[in-house]
């Protein structure tokens, strides 16, 4: 497997690693090189960091926690996951408004920090060290010299680090905290006979740091200064080292033969796979529903574990301890992750209302995992302030430091763990717990030790609470101060997974979508099991294909009647006004006049419009920058606004329309709890134009609308919810149909200026081309608007032309405001689409399979000229009488995909 990568590492602790690993990949990903960050260890704080500069989950390399047999496959599970997962920990949502984002999709290269000293790792053996990592993971490494308090010495440095183990290749150096550059000279000339590059020198700037507290670092998820930060130390980077000499150190490391970690193989292969194979079996519902902290007082928490929670068939849902009153509807499991819950221990004692929900799930046989920071979420006391209560512990800061690795045991069987069973993990704390007198506090049912940990000195130490505070005869609290990375225990995601699955199974209410969190519309959202309920990919969705276009419907030599760009060539204006920019195609794109000139066109202040490299990277924008508790899509329309916000790892609901009602919208059947609603007017494929004032009727407060008006070019604009003032409402708009620029990818996002600028802290730098840009422009032009308006008034006779040839056929035709039209072919074939027949006829349609809430029988027809609607008609009757025809040479034993 190729992978590109590189591991940032150092003589010691404080040269530099995070400023230069956090900066190379913000430098990188700005220079349009996606980047896959990694942290070599346990360590969750430098993984925030990474996460904003990267646009990616930060993820952890950790032999020890892990086994040395998992690093590859974790770093090959990484490099492949997209730009924005499923996990919503507080350090991906930062990165929204990080310096740029990038498409969905693998990353260019991977770029690993180390860990303390390259050689540190483990005391007595070295297991998890950054030169360990890099020997398992084949990665060269790049060296971070702190350049202070000498000059030449620091090439023997380099010298000793790059021969002390022939395993591990030394391919690059980094001068940081370089005083002058006679002082960089010196240093360069002594590595550079060692035949090691100097791939940069970085000066000394007090201004770059990160302030830190009692447990390292801040996290960048509380820290408002994080992405000016990261983008300042993009900038240092881009400055000071040879960002193409680091791509090609990084290109340069060998194939990997491995196999991607999967999720749902780890839980296959665990011991516990048989509980939550049974527990799924007898839950009784479509998927349970588990919240995770976080917020700025939960920060801490590993990528792979919801990955393996969903996985095992669960949604995840974030909850912050901080702001939200209570715990989800139809809540079935709770994971409190680490943080610095005692620098918020305020605001947390104030939300009184979220503890009481808390304690009443608890008590009612919801399971909960609580780490470190979720350890203290549910003492009686935190340092004196009121928190949940649920066990009877207080707890309190304390002078003493306790940090290291453990080998821990069950003793007994516990949420996570059977007896006996055997984990490792690590701890990293300041606080400590006691236990305080129960009278009077909340019943926490019986309890025992979580871990037993064997200690370096050879002692045992009891840790952490396993309990059944609901009397259920199995523990369902499990909390502790130890952190488990569960790729490397995957039981104990099973284990936690199965007991969500009963949790739900067994409430009551679980029968009723509405009672547990999946609130139930007035009518059947699809004749299908929701395919956003299921809990694996293998639902509808899959099926139906949610990335096919039209141009996959077309073939060499056949007539397209397929694909909805509305002209055969571009407008030679429009075509001149594109390549008078060619002089400067040489240099770097700036969208800013575009975006000028579509806020003049509509009326409407700059900052609320947002130029796009097409339709398509507005959508994926709009999937990665917001964060909908419940998404919906009305169908059937363009399937890409739901395949970008699967991609970005939502669940999707849907709203189908009804054929009988000509595909109407009703906006009583859209969910009342859906936080963010996408449906396209005029309606790709059906061509319906909703009325402004019943798509007005889906907004509503802590809702965003978001309204694809890809085809509004081809009606009078009547119905466009374009204007001055566009609260919680985007609207997306594409030329790539009216004026024939498929090729050229311009489109834009008009809406609410703090939204729009949600989405540009999404965007790739340089995203939108030259050609684009000026297409845009030209687009506004006078000469724009009379091609316009001649194709409206063209459009109308041209489709009833072929409405009339298809009516006349006996064809159900939807009624239309666009330039093409939605018709059953069932009076023809009722079970089968008859769309290869045309096809061997030498006509290409689009079909309407792969449209949610269509069968076979629909197609997708575009407005072309009498001619070859007639043909068309010829064609269709031919395929009625049930004669047939010579298949066309070029589509000979070819499916027209």
């Amino acid at each position: 497997m190729r992978i590109p990568r590189i591991l940032i590492a150092a003589a010691a602790s404080g040269g530099g690693k995070t400023t230069v690993a956090t900066g190379l990949m913000a430098a990188l990903r700005r220079g349009g090189h996606p980047v896959a960050p990694f942290k070599v260890g346990p360590d969750y704080i430098d993984p925030g960091y990474h996460s904003l500069a990267a646009g990616r989950p930060g993820r952890n390399l950790d032999s020890v926690m892990c086994g040395p047999d998992l690093m590859a496959p974790l770093l090959a599970h990484g490099f492949l996951a997209p730009a924005t997962t499923a996990q919503t920990s507080a350090q991906t949502r930062a990165s929204s408004s990080a310096v740029s984002g990038e498409a969905p999709g693998s990353a260019e290269l991977a770029v690993v920090e180390g860990v303390m000293g390259l050689f540190d790792g483990r005391l007595g053996d070295g297991a998890g060290s950054s030169a360990e990592i890099a020997r398992l993971t084949s990665t060269p490494v790049v060296l971070v010299v702190d350049a202070s308090h000498a000059s030449l010495t620091h090439a023997a440095v380099v010298a000793g680090l790059a021969g002390f183990d022939p395993r591990v290749r030394v391919a690059g150096v980094i001068l940081n905290r370089v005083g002058s550059a006679r002082h960089g000279a010196e240093i360069r000339r002594g590595v550079d006979r060692l035949g090691i590059p100097v791939l940069g020198e970085i000066p000394r700037d007090k201004d770059i740091f990160v302030p830190s507290r009692h447990l390292g670092l801040v996290p960048a998820a509380e820290r408002d200064a994080s992405a000016a930060q990261v983008g300042a130390l993009a900038r240092l980077i881009a400055d000071h080292v040879d960002l193409d000499a680091v791509l090609a150190v990084a290109r340069r490391a060998p194939d990997l033969a491995v196999r991607p970690w999967d999720p749902e193989a780890a839980l296959r292969g665990s011991a516990a796979w048989g509980s939550l194979e049974e527990a799924r079996r007898r839950g009784g519902v479509e998927s349970p529903l588990i919240a995770i902290a976080g917020g700025r007082a939960f920060t801490f928490r590993y990528a792979e574990t919801t990955e393996l929670l969903e996985a095992a068939g669960c949604r995840v849902v974030e909850v912050d301890p901080l702001t939200d009153a209570a715990l989800p509807e139809g809540i079935a499991g709770l994971y409190l992750g680490g943080g610095f819950p005692e620098m918020h221990a305020d605001q947390l004692a104030a939300n009184r209302s979220l503890h009481e929900s808390i304690r009443s799930h608890v008590a009612a046989g919801m399971p909960v995992v609580a780490e470190c920071a979720g350890l203290l979420m549910l003492c009686r006391t935190l340092d004196g302030h009121p928190m949940t209560g649920v066990l009877d512990l207080q707890a309190e800061m304390r002078p003493r430091l306790t940090m290291g690795y453990r080998d821990a045991v069950a003793d007994s069987e516990t949420l996570l763990a059977g007896a006996g069973e055997r984990v490792i993990g690590h701890e990293f704390h300041r606080t400590g717990v006691s236990a305080v007198d129960p009278t009077g506090g909340h019943e926490s049912g019986p309890s025992t030790p979580a871990w037993s940990f064997a200690m370096p000195d050879g002692s045992t130490r009891l840790e952490g609470v396993s309990s059944d505070p609901a009397g259920i005869g199995r523990p369902t609290v499990h909390a502790s101060y130890l952190h488990l990375h569960w790729a490397g225990q995957p039981a104990c995601a099973a284990r936690f997974a199965a007991e969500a699955w009963r949790c739900a199974g067994s409430a009551p209410s679980s029968p009723q979508p509405s009672d547990i969190g999946e609130m139930a519309p007035p009518r059947p959202v699809d004749p299908q099991p929701s395919p956003a309920a299921e809990p694996e990919p293998r639902d509808r969705a899959v099926e139906l294909d949610l990335l096919h276009h039209g141009d996959r419907d077309v073939a060499a030599g056949l007539v397209d009647l397929a694909v909805n760009v509305r002209v055969d060539h571009t407008p030679r204006w429009l075509v001149t006004a594109i390549t008078d920019t060619s002089s400067r195609w040489q240099t770097y794109p700036d969208a800013e006049p575009a975006r000028l000139a579509l806020a003049a066109h509509h009326r409407v202040d700059p900052a609320m419009v947002l130029p796009t490299s097409g339709g398509a990277e507005a959508f994926a924008l709009v999937a990665r920058a917001l964060h909908p508790s419940r998404a919906v899509v009305v169908h059937p329309q363009f399937t890409e606004p739901e395949a970008a916000l699967r991609a970005a790892g939502h669940r999707v609901d849907r709203v189908l329309l009804d054929p009988a009602d000509q595909f109407r919208l009703h906006p009583e059947e859209v969910p009342g709890d859906a936080d963010l609603v996408m449906v396209g007017n005029p309606t790709n494929p059906t061509g319906v134009l909703h009325p402004a004032e019943i798509l007005d009727r889906l907004r509503a407060p802590g809702r965003v609308l978001v309204v694809d008006e890809a085809f509004m070019d081809a009606t009078d604009g009547a119905q466009s919810l374009i204007g001055p003032r566009m609260d919680q409402l985007l609207v997306l708009r594409s030329l790539t149909k009216t004026f024939g620029l498929a090729g050229i990818r311009a489109g834009y996002v008009l809406g609410d200026p703090a939204l729009v600028s949600r989405l540009a802290a999404q965007q790739p730098p340089w995203s939108v081309s030259t050609p684009a840009i000026a297409a845009m422009i030209a687009c506004c032009s006078p000469a724009a608007t009379a091609h316009r308006r001649n194709l409206v008034e063209a459009l109308p006779a041209a489709r009833q032309d072929l409405v009339a040839r298809l009516r006349a056929q006996g064809l159900t035709v939807i009624d239309s405001e666009s330039p093409f039209v939605l018709v059953d072919t069932s009076s023809v074939d009722p079970h089968r689409s008859i769309r290869e027949e045309l096809a061997a006829r030498g006509l290409a349609v689009r079909r309407g399979e792969t449209f949610p809430g269509l069968g076979p029988t629909w197609i997708r027809l575009a407005v072309r000229d009498p001619d070859i609607h007639a043909r068309l008609a010829d064609a269709l009757a031919d395929i009625s009488a049930g004669r047939t025809s010579r298949p066309h040479p070029d589509h000979l034993d070819k499916e027209i995909r």
